[in-house]
């Protein structure tokens, strides 16, 4: 059934112009939320499902989630032939073509075929339909009872499959035929943080780096899904809303920082250096989290070592090199990948209502780590997930901010005016260009 259509009336309640005041009902509208289903999770974009190395070997599968929908990301059998040109890597989804059931239930395991418990319907690990009981009837003597209608063919009937792309490790997948390539959606100014982090910088080839899975969090956030988007878009929070950031230096308004976005204003880039921690009056007078005399008991969360791979020719600026210690990249409308420091990892949004979502971090390394450094990366992740010094502020302020919403109906609207109204790119933090560039797409997209 397809989701109900707000009728133009609703549409035109977004009576403000441009970008930078977003009403409430953005956030708390049911029926809008079914529709950002429809037109961007089910729509043309590509959703990020995981990581190609949690699925290392033949018939191993994570399930994961694009908007609400439930699918298996699974590493089929390839033929040594076809090994250059396909990576095995198929996404399809949780759902039997019988009767609708969600057939697999553990979240990660290994599988040489999938079968539904509820009829054992049996399917290949690319999702088509290899058999099921009694299709040609039970013989009772002379006869035949039963069995599926003439004609009935087992290829018509497989999974729903989706299209996929591995983009150096990252598996991304869409429900639509007419999803542009991965390359043109993330845009040219996109691709180069992306190849930075993903890419061995060390050879001829620039082949994707092997990845290390160093492990998961999990948490479900009482917010809209866009808030948390909006919170890894927002650069004037950090140091003010995180302690760590601000104190130590790990983010603050007074480094020297540059917002990138893809020509549709979807994606971003939040680009920033560390600077020593301590006292700059500037950014730091007044502010509540700052705390001059706070220290650690243990060092080690602290433990910086810059990587070779940090340093990179600086893409808005041919000629030039740059040594960022913190990219936060943010692809609409699903996925953040995180360096912040020696700290690697993905977050995946996953919407759960038009007021709660599920978060999930996937923290990673590189195979020629050294085990000081896959230590050091572990300890550094302390600072995010669930529990994180910095990441729990997030999810708690998120939580705020839908209980506001709630309360104040339909008639308000958010402030996003830090640097203006428009939506030209910074060299500095001091502003909310990424989040209007955002809404500015979203509008486009959701028609209104």
């Amino acid at each position: 059934m397809n989701a109900p259509t707000l009728s133009n009336t609703e549409l035109s309640r977004w009576t403000q112009a441009g970008s930078s005041r977003v009403p409430f009902w953005a956030y708390t509208d049911a029926q809008l939320y079914q529709q950002e289903l429809e037109k961007i999770f089910y729509g043309a974009h590509w959703c990020y499902v995981g990581l190609d190395v949690e699925i290392p070997n033949t018939g191993d599968y994570k399930l994961s989630h694009i908007g609400e929908r439930q699918v298996i990301m699974v590493r089929d059998r390839v033929a040594p032939k076809d090994r250059a040109t396909d990576t095995g890597i198929r996404v399809v989804e949780n759902r039997c073509a019988h009767r609708g059931v969600r057939f697999c239930q553990n979240q990660h395991g290994n599988a040489r075929s999938f079968v539904c418990p509820y009829h054992q319907w049996t399917y290949k690990l690319n999702g088509d339909l290899a058999g099921l009981p009694f299709k040609d009837g039970v013989k009772d003597g002379e006869c035949t009872n039963g069995g599926m209608p003439e004609g009935f063919d087992l290829k018509d009937h497989g999974l729903t499959k989706l299209r996929v792309v591995v983009l150096n490790g990252l598996v991304f997948a869409t429900f639509s035929d007419s999803t542009e390539a991965i390359e043109d959606y993330l845009g040219p100014q996109i691709m180069p943080w992306l190849d930075r982090i993903f890419k061995d910088q060390n050879t001829d080839e620039q082949g994707p780096r092997k990845l290390t899975l160093l492990g998961y969090n999990r948490q479900r956030i009482p917010g809209n899904w866009k808030l948390m988007m909006e919170n890894i878009k927002d650069p004037y929070h950090p140091g003010l809303l995180h302690t760590w950031f601000v104190t130590f230096g790990l983010w603050r308004a007074d480094q020297k920082s540059r917002m990138v976005m893809d020509a549709h204003g979807r994606h971003a880039v939040m680009i920033s250096r560390r600077n020593e921690g301590g006292q700059n009056a500037a950014v730091t007078e007044g502010v509540t989290s700052f705390k001059a005399n706070m220290t650690l008991h243990d060092d080690r969360l602290l433990d910086v070592v810059p990587e070779t791979w940090w340093k990179v020719d600086d893409p808005a600026n041919p000629g030039t090199s740059i040594m960022p210690t913190v990219t936060m990249i943010t692809l609409f409308p699903s996925l953040i990948i995180q360096q912040q420091v020696n700290s690697l990892s993905t977050r995946h949004i996953v919407p759960r209502g038009q007021g709660e979502f599920d978060f999930v971090w996937t923290h990673f390394g590189f195979a020629e780590d050294t085990p000081e450094m896959t230590q050091r990366r572990l300890r550094q992740s302390n600072l995010f997930g669930p529990a994180g010094f910095v990441s729990a502020d997030d999810g708690e302020v998120i939580e705020f901010s839908q209980d506001g919403f709630a309360q104040a109906g339909d008639g308000e609207s958010t402030l996003c005016e830090l640097g203006g109204t428009g939506l030209e790119a910074t060299e500095h933090m001091v502003t909310e260009t990424l989040i209007r560039n955002m809404y500015a797409y979203w509008r486009k997209v959701m028609g209104l």
